[in-house]
């Protein structure tokens, strides 16, 4: 299996789920993997919509919008440091 870097295409896209970190890296066999993964571990918007400001409350988010996101190989990420 390969790492995959998957970022917004807009940086400032609010969909994004974790605005600390421009980039999640994940090991999938094809770009078409990495993106399934992420779909499904950032299933909506994290804190819902206006109307509706609760987690995972919102709409979907990048399911279906796929052009929204970046996917490109990466090497491995380093170890976390603890």
């Amino acid at each position: 299996m390969t790492w995959y870097a998957v970022r917004p295409k807009d940086p400032a896209d609010p969909r994004w789920p974790i605005p600390t970190s421009p980039v999640i890296t994940l090991k999938a066999k094809d770009p078409d993997e990495a993106r399934a993964k992420f779909v499904q571990a950032y299933p909506t918007h994290p804190f819902g919509t206006p109307a509706s400001p609760v987690p995972d409350a919102g709409i979907s988010g990048f399911r279906d919008d796929p052009a929204a996101l970046l996917i490109e190989e990466t090497d491995e990420p380093p170890s976390p440091k603890g």
